[in-house]
Protein backbone atom coordinates (compact mmCIF):
# COMPACT_ATOMS: atom_id res chain seq x y z
CA UNK A 1 0.00 0.00 0.00
CA UNK A 2 1.14 3.36 -0.74
CA UNK A 3 2.15 6.26 1.46
CA UNK A 4 -1.18 8.39 2.68
CA UNK A 5 -0.74 11.76 1.02
CA UNK A 6 1.76 10.36 -1.89
CA UNK A 7 0.43 11.65 -5.63
CA UNK A 8 -1.67 8.91 -7.59
CA UNK A 9 -3.06 8.90 -10.99
CA UNK A 10 -7.01 8.96 -11.36
CA UNK A 11 -9.60 8.98 -14.34
CA UNK A 12 -13.07 9.54 -13.62
CA UNK A 13 -15.79 8.28 -15.81
CA UNK A 14 -19.61 8.58 -15.41
CA UNK A 15 -21.35 5.21 -15.61
CA UNK A 16 -24.78 3.61 -16.08
CA UNK A 17 -25.63 2.24 -12.22
CA UNK A 18 -26.76 -0.11 -13.90
CA UNK A 19 -23.56 -1.41 -15.94
CA UNK A 20 -21.03 -4.38 -14.13
CA UNK A 21 -18.38 -1.85 -12.80
CA UNK A 22 -21.30 0.32 -11.39
CA UNK A 23 -23.13 -2.84 -9.63
CA UNK A 24 -19.54 -4.02 -8.01
CA UNK A 25 -18.46 -1.09 -6.90
CA UNK A 26 -22.61 -0.41 -5.42
CA UNK A 27 -22.11 -3.73 -4.25
CA UNK A 28 -18.70 -3.11 -1.82
CA UNK A 29 -20.89 0.46 -0.86
CA UNK A 30 -23.70 -0.87 0.42
CA UNK A 31 -22.23 -4.12 1.78
CA UNK A 32 -20.41 -1.78 3.94
CA UNK A 33 -23.12 0.33 5.07
CA UNK A 34 -25.06 -2.59 6.04
CA UNK A 35 -22.26 -4.12 7.90
CA UNK A 36 -21.52 -0.91 9.70
CA UNK A 37 -25.34 -0.33 10.65
CA UNK A 38 -25.75 -3.76 12.07
CA UNK A 39 -21.83 -4.16 13.48
CA UNK A 40 -21.37 -7.24 11.68
CA UNK A 41 -20.57 -8.19 8.05
CA UNK A 42 -23.71 -7.79 6.20
CA UNK A 43 -25.34 -10.99 4.59
CA UNK A 44 -25.98 -10.84 0.73
CA UNK A 45 -29.59 -11.07 0.83
CA UNK A 46 -29.31 -7.91 3.27
CA UNK A 47 -26.62 -6.17 0.41
CA UNK A 48 -29.46 -6.80 -2.23
CA UNK A 49 -32.34 -5.60 0.58
CA UNK A 50 -30.68 -2.56 0.66
CA UNK A 51 -29.65 -1.90 -2.95
CA UNK A 52 -33.72 -2.20 -3.73
CA UNK A 53 -34.37 -0.18 -0.59
CA UNK A 54 -31.72 2.43 -2.03
CA UNK A 55 -31.95 2.45 -5.50
CA UNK A 56 -29.27 4.13 -7.88
CA UNK A 57 -30.86 4.22 -11.26
CA UNK A 58 -31.69 7.91 -10.77
CA UNK A 59 -27.96 8.50 -11.04
CA UNK A 60 -28.48 7.98 -14.96
CA UNK A 61 -29.73 10.40 -17.84
CA UNK A 62 -31.33 13.76 -16.76
CA UNK A 63 -31.94 12.88 -13.02
CA UNK A 64 -28.06 12.67 -12.24
CA UNK A 65 -24.81 11.01 -12.73
CA UNK A 66 -22.62 8.69 -11.11
CA UNK A 67 -18.56 9.14 -11.59
CA UNK A 68 -16.27 6.07 -10.87
CA UNK A 69 -13.08 6.41 -9.97
CA UNK A 70 -10.32 4.47 -11.44
CA UNK A 71 -6.54 3.99 -10.60
CA UNK A 72 -5.29 2.03 -13.67
CA UNK A 73 -8.10 -0.16 -15.14
CA UNK A 74 -9.90 -1.15 -11.57
CA UNK A 75 -12.60 1.09 -10.23
CA UNK A 76 -11.33 2.54 -7.08
CA UNK A 77 -14.61 4.34 -5.68
CA UNK A 78 -17.43 6.21 -6.78
CA UNK A 79 -19.55 9.10 -6.30
CA UNK A 80 -23.13 10.20 -7.45
CA UNK A 81 -24.63 13.65 -8.00
CA UNK A 82 -28.69 13.80 -7.95
CA UNK A 83 -30.04 16.93 -10.43
CA UNK A 84 -32.74 18.82 -7.91
CA UNK A 85 -34.47 22.30 -8.49
CA UNK A 86 -33.46 25.29 -7.57
CA UNK A 87 -29.91 24.70 -8.38
CA UNK A 88 -28.95 22.26 -5.57
CA UNK A 89 -27.51 19.11 -6.74
CA UNK A 90 -27.55 16.22 -3.77
CA UNK A 91 -24.18 14.15 -3.40
CA UNK A 92 -24.53 10.46 -2.56
CA UNK A 93 -22.89 7.18 -2.88
CA UNK A 94 -19.83 8.46 -1.87
CA UNK A 95 -17.29 5.64 -1.65
CA UNK A 96 -13.64 4.52 -1.29
CA UNK A 97 -12.72 0.68 -1.52
CA UNK A 98 -11.20 -0.17 1.79
CA UNK A 99 -7.78 -0.42 0.32
CA UNK A 100 -7.11 2.50 -1.45
CA UNK A 101 -8.29 4.78 1.24
CA UNK A 102 -6.36 7.24 2.98
CA UNK A 103 -4.60 8.12 -0.64
CA UNK A 104 -6.40 11.31 -1.60
CA UNK A 105 -9.16 9.42 -3.72
CA UNK A 106 -12.51 10.46 -2.06
CA UNK A 107 -11.13 14.42 -1.45
CA UNK A 108 -10.37 14.37 -5.37
CA UNK A 109 -14.10 12.22 -6.14
CA UNK A 110 -15.89 15.04 -4.72
CA UNK A 111 -13.84 17.93 -6.94
CA UNK A 112 -14.53 16.06 -9.73
CA UNK A 113 -18.29 15.86 -8.75
CA UNK A 114 -18.00 19.70 -8.33
CA UNK A 115 -16.89 20.40 -11.55
CA UNK A 116 -19.55 18.54 -13.16
CA UNK A 117 -22.06 20.37 -10.79
CA UNK A 118 -20.69 23.87 -11.43
CA UNK A 119 -20.78 23.00 -15.57
CA UNK A 120 -24.65 21.97 -14.63
CA UNK A 121 -25.38 25.08 -13.29
CA UNK A 122 -25.66 23.63 -9.74
CA UNK A 123 -25.00 26.68 -7.11
CA UNK A 124 -25.99 24.34 -3.82
CA UNK A 125 -24.20 21.08 -2.66
CA UNK A 126 -26.37 19.01 -0.22
CA UNK A 127 -25.68 15.69 1.38
CA UNK A 128 -26.95 13.75 4.43
CA UNK A 129 -25.00 10.90 5.98
CA UNK A 130 -25.28 8.73 9.51
CA UNK A 131 -23.68 9.28 12.67
CA UNK A 132 -21.58 6.20 12.65
CA UNK A 133 -19.97 7.39 9.31
CA UNK A 134 -17.14 9.70 10.92
CA UNK A 135 -15.31 9.29 8.49
CA UNK A 136 -17.48 10.25 5.59
CA UNK A 137 -18.08 13.47 7.80
CA UNK A 138 -14.45 14.36 7.87
CA UNK A 139 -14.07 14.05 4.75
CA UNK A 140 -17.09 16.48 3.81
CA UNK A 141 -15.75 18.87 6.50
CA UNK A 142 -12.23 19.12 4.78
CA UNK A 143 -14.44 19.73 1.40
CA UNK A 144 -15.78 22.64 2.49
CA UNK A 145 -19.23 21.65 3.60
CA UNK A 146 -20.56 22.56 6.77
CA UNK A 147 -23.43 20.90 8.84
CA UNK A 148 -27.10 22.51 8.32
CA UNK A 149 -29.84 21.94 9.58
CA UNK A 150 -31.98 18.84 8.84
CA UNK A 151 -33.14 19.36 5.38
CA UNK A 152 -35.16 16.14 4.93
CA UNK A 153 -36.65 12.84 7.27
CA UNK A 154 -34.15 10.00 5.53
CA UNK A 155 -34.45 7.26 7.67
CA UNK A 156 -30.74 6.92 7.79
CA UNK A 157 -29.69 10.43 8.13
CA UNK A 158 -28.31 11.86 11.22
CA UNK A 159 -25.83 14.60 9.89
CA UNK A 160 -27.13 16.93 7.06
CA UNK A 161 -24.21 19.35 5.05
CA UNK A 162 -24.15 21.52 2.58
CA UNK A 163 -21.68 23.81 0.67
CA UNK A 164 -22.07 26.32 -1.77
CA UNK A 165 -20.97 26.71 -5.02
CA UNK A 166 -21.45 30.17 -6.00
Amino acid sequence: MEAVGQPIELTFAPVDPSGPEAQAVLWEYFGELVSRYNARPGSPEEIRESMVESPSDDLAGPTGVLILAYEGAGPVGCVGLRFRSGGVGQVTRMFVTPPRRQRGIGITLLSELEAIARRRGITRLELDTRGDLVEARRLYIRAGFREVPAFNAGPYADHWFAKSLS
